[in-house]
C-alpha cells in the first residue's frame, strides 16, 4: 500500500480502534446488551413435581430430571455477583483464616475485568460456578442468548483461571421451590449444555444489611441439616457480609458442621476441567482485551478531562485576553507608537503560482489602496498565464517577477530582493484588499519594537455551508486567537493572506524558509525569537477564498497543521534559550502546542462519548453536558463576531460545525501526526480556485479599466 493512503487509512483505523475498545469496556460495564428486566413469580404447574421437593442442586444432563441435596451437616456456602476489588479480597481472606472453601458463582464481567481474584479463588481451593455474564434474567432470553451469555462466561473463566465450571445459578433466582413455568425451561436447557444448576437453601438475605446478627440466623440451617447458603460478596456494600462470615464460621464449626466444595459436599469429581490449546487462548486474549480497553478508556477520561481544561481555559484567556485588547486599541486617542501615522509606502508581495481565475481580482483590489504602495507579482513558474494577465492589465505601479517554479518561499524571497521599500507586506494570489487595509497594516510600525504585523483574515465565499464553517473558524478560532495572543506577546502564525514585516527583521532571520510547509508560522517564530513584537492589526481586513469542498479543505487543513508541527520542532531550541527566544519559547510553543495541536487532537472525545452516552446513558447527563460546552462556544463566537462587526447569522450552523467540521479537523490533524511520526515529508499542493472573491463585501466591484462597475 503507497504511504500517503496508509498514512490516511491509519486515522480511520484509530478512530474505529477507540470506538471498539469504548464499546467493548460498555459491554463489559454492563452498559452495552444488559438486561435489567426481572419476570414476576409465574404458575409451577409444568416443573415436576419431584423437582419442586427435591434438593438444591437441579441435574437435568442427559434427559435426568434429579433434585440433590446437601448431606446434614454439611454446609455449602456460595457467593454471587464477583468478583468485586473491594470484598472478595476480604471475603477470601476470612474463609481463609477459618479454613474454608466455598462456591463462588462469578459473572463474566467481573472475572474479565477481575482475572487475579478468580485465579486466586481457584489458588486457595475454592469452587467457580457460573452466574451468566451480564446477569440478566434468563426466562427472557432465547436459547441464542443463553448460549452467549454461558460461553462469554466460561470464556472470561478460562482467561482468567485457565479452567471451565460444570456448575451454573441462574441470575434472579432462590429455592429450587421457586422453580415455575417461565424459569423451568431454563433449567432444563442448560442441562442439556452439561450443567449443574446450583439453587440455595438458606438466603442471608446480606444484599438487604440487616445487620451481623440477622445474617447469621438467616445463614444458620434448622436441626443439623444439610444447606447451600446463599451471600454475595460483589454488588454493593459488603461489609456486613464479611463481618458476619467472622462470626458465622466458627459459630457453626463449633456446632459441628463442615464447611465443603458442591462437588465435596455431594461426592461428585471436580466442577473443574483444565483448558488447554486455542479455548485457553481465547479466553487470555479476551482477558487482556478487556483489561486494555479499561486501560484506554481511562486514557479517554483522562483525556476529556485534559480537554476540558484546556478548552475552557482557552474561552477564559481568549473572552479576558481580547477584552484587553480590544479597549487598549480602540480607545480614544490610541496610537501604536510615536512615529504615528506611519506614511511611508510599502511594498506589497503578491507570489503567485496558477492563480489566473484570482489575480486580476487581486491586482485590482489593491490600486484602490488608501496607502502609498508599489505592488510586486512574483509568477512561481505557473503554467496558466497568471503572469501575462497581470502584464496585460498595464497598470501603474505593478511589476511582475517571473522565475522557475521553487516555491512560495523561494517566490517571496524573490520579492523581497526586489522590493524597493523597508515595509514588506505580503498576501495571496486569492486574496483582495480593503483600500485601507494596507494603511491599517502598516501603522503598528510606528513601534520601533514591532517587526511584524498580522492582518485580519477573513472569508469571503461564505454563502456556502462549508464556507460558513470556515467563516466561524476564521472569526473566533483565528481573529479572537490573535487578539489573545497578541496581548502575551507570542503571536504563533502571520497570515499568508494579509501580514506586514519589516525588511530588517525579515534580513535578520534569514527570509522565508522552506524547512516547514508553514513558512508563515516559521518565519513568525524566528522573529519573534529575534526580539521583536508582532502584533495584531484588527482593521487590516483581507477577504480570502476559502476551500469550497472537502477534498480541498482537507488538502489545506492537512499542510497547516503539519507545517505547523514542523515549525514547532524547528524552534523547539527556544524552551531552553535565554532572553526572547527563551520567553517565546518557554509562553508560546507550550500555548500553541497546547491550543493548536493538543486541543484539536482531544476535542473529538466530548463528541465520542457524546455518542456513547445517548446510546448507552446517561444520556440526560451527557445532552446536558455537551449543550453546556456548545454553550459556552456559541457565547465565545457570539462575542467574536461582535467584536469584528459580523452578523450572527452564521452562527446557526455552529452545533452542526461541532458535529462535523471538527471531526474532518480531527482526522486531518492525526493524519498530520501519523504523517510526522512515520517521518513522511509532505509536499506542496496547489487548492483549486474559482476566482469567487472579486472584491470586499459590500465594495462594488472593479471594471476590467479599474474603474467601478456600476
Amino acid at each position: 500500500m503507497p504511504p500517503l493512503r496508509l498514512r490516511r487509512l491509519l486515522p480511520l483505523t484509530v478512530l474505529l480502534a477507540m470506538m471498539a475498545m469504548l464499546m467493548l469496556r460498555g459491554y463489559v460495564h454492563s452498559e452495552i446488551l444488559a438486561d435489567y428486566r426481572i419476570r414476576p413469580e409465574a404458575a409451577s404447574d409444568k416443573v415436576p413435581q419431584k423437582i419442586l421437593d427435591g434438593g438444591p442442586v437441579v441435574d437435568t444432563r442427559g434427559g435426568r430430571q434429579t433434585g440433590l441435596a446437601v448431606p446434614d451437616h454439611r454446609i455449602v456456602l456460595t457467593f454471587d455477583d464477583g468478583p468485586d476489588p473491594k470484598w472478595t479480597p476480604q471475603v477470601l481472606d476470612v474463609l481463609k483464616k477459618h479454613h474454608v472453601h466455598a462456591v463462588f458463582f462469578i459473572t463474566g464481567t467481573m472475572a474479565s475485568r477481575y482475572p487475579d481474584l478468580v485465579r486466586r479463588m481457584v489458588d486457595e481451593g475454592h469452587e467457580i460456578g457460573l452466574h451468566t455474564f451480564n446477569h440478566p434474567d434468563l426466562s427472557y432470553q432465547s436459547k441464542k442468548r443463553i448460549d452467549w451469555e454461558l460461553t462469554q462466561n466460561q470464556l472470561a473463566l478460562a482467561g482468567a483461571a485457565g479452567i471451565r465450571t460444570s456448575l451454573f445459578r441462574p441470575p434472579y433466582s432462590s429455592t429450587a421451590d421457586a422453580l415455575d413455568n417461565a424459569s423451568w425451561p431454563v433449567t432444563e436447557y442448560v442441562g442439556t449444555r452439561g450443567y449443574l444448576t446450583v439453587f440455595t437453601t438458606a438466603d442471608s438475605e446480606d444484599w438487604q444489611r440487616p445487620g451481623v446478627r440477622r445474617i447469621v440466623r438467616n445463614a444458620t440451617p434448622q436441626d443439623g441439616k444439610g444447606a447451600i447458603v446463599l451471600m454475595h460478596d460483589s454488588g454493593g456494600d459488603r461489609h456486613q457480609t464479611v463481618q458476619a462470615l467472622d462470626v458465622y464460621l466458627p459459630e457453626l464449626q463449633q456446632k459441628g458442621y463442615r464447611f465443603e466444595n458442591l462437588t465435596e459436599a455431594l461426592h461428585a469429581p471436580s466442577a473443574h476441567t483444565p483448558v488447554t490449546g486455542l479455548d485457553l487462548w481465547k479466553g487470555r486474549a479476551w482477558v487482556f482485551l478487556v483489561a486494555a480497553s479499561d486501560d484506554i478508556t481511562g486514557v479517554l477520561v483522562v483525556g476529556l478531562a485534559v480537554i476540558g481544561v484546556l478548552v475552557f481555559a482557552r474561552f477564559g484567556l481568549m473572552l479576558l485576553l481580547s477584552a484587553i485588547h480590544t479597549r487598549r486599541t480602540r480607545r480614544t486617542g490610541f496610537v501604536w507608537g510615536p512615529d504615528a501615522p506611519v506614511t511611508e509606502p510599502a511594498s506589497v508581495l503578491v507570489p503567485a503560482y496558477n492563480e489566473a481565475k484570482c489575480i486580476e481580482n487581486t491586482v485590482r483590489s489593491l490600486m484602490r489602496s488608501e496607502h502609498p504602495i508599489e505592488i510586486l507579482v512574483i509568477d512561481d513558474g505557473s503554467s496558466d498565464g497568471t503572469a501575462r494577465i497581470v502584464e496585460d492589465l498595464r497598470l501603474p505601479g505593478v511589476r511582475v517577477v517571473r522565475q522557475l517554479n521553487a516555491g512560495k518561499p523561494a517566490a517571496l524571497n524573490r520579492g523581497i530582493a526586489n522590493a524597493r521599500h523597508d515595509l514588506i507586506v505580503m498576501m495571496d494570489g486569492d486574496t483582495v484588499f480593503e483600500p485601507a487595509t494596507v494603511r491599517e497594516l502598516v501603522q503598528p510600525f510606528a513601534d520601533p519594537k514591532v517587526g511584524a504585523v498580522a492582518g485580519n483574515a477573513k472569508v469571503g465565499n461564505k454563502d456556502t455551508l462549508i464556507g460558513a464553517w470556515q467563516h466561524i473558524e476564521y472569526v473566533m478560532g483565528f481573529n479572537l486567537d490573535r487578539r489573545m495572543y497578541d496581548v502575551l506577546r507570542c503571536m504563533p502564525t502571520i497570515p499568508g493572506a494579509v501580514g506586514a514585516f519589516r525588511r530588517s527583521a525579515l534580513d535578520r532571520v534569514g527570509g522565508m524558509s522552506d524547512d516547514t510547509l508553514a513558512e508563515d508560522t516559521d518565519i513568525t517564530m524566528a522573529i519573534h525569537r529575534d526580539g521583536w513584537h508582532v502584533v495584531y492589526a484588527e482593521k487590516a481586513r483581507a477577504w480570502t477564498e476559502a476551500p469550497e469542498s472537502v477534498q480541498q479543505l482537507w488538502s489545506q487543513r492537512y499542510r497547516w497543521c503539519y507545517g505547523t508541527m514542523q515549525a514547532i520542532w524547528k524552534h523547539r531550541r527556544a524552551l531552553v534559550e535565554g532572553g526572547a527566544s527563551g520567553r517565546f519559547g518557554r509562553v508560546g510553543l507550550p500555548l500553541v502546542s497546547l491550543f493548536m495541536v493538543v486541543a484539536p487532537l482531544l476535542a473529538p472525545l466530548i463528541d465520542l462519548f457524546l455518542v456513547y452516552g445517548l446510546l448507552f446513558g446517561p444520556t440526560g447527563r451527557t445532552v446536558a453536558a455537551w449543550f453546556g460546552v456548545l454553550a459556552v462556544q456559541a457565547g465565545c463566537a457570539a462575542y467574536a463576531f461582535v467584536l469584528d462587526k459580523e452578523r450572527l447569522t452564521p452562527l446557526i450552523s455552529l452545533p452542526l460545525q461541532q458535529m462535523l467540521y471538527r471531526q474532518l479537523m480531527y482526522v486531518v490533524l492525526l493524519q498530520s501526526w501519523i504523517t510526522a511520526l512515520t517521518g513522511g515529508r509532505l509536499r506542496w499542493q496547489k487548492l483549486r480556485r474559482k476566482g469567487q472573491v472579486a472584491a470586499p463585501p459590500g465594495a462594488p466591484a472593479l471594471s476590467p479599466d479599474g474603474g467601478t462597475a456600476l
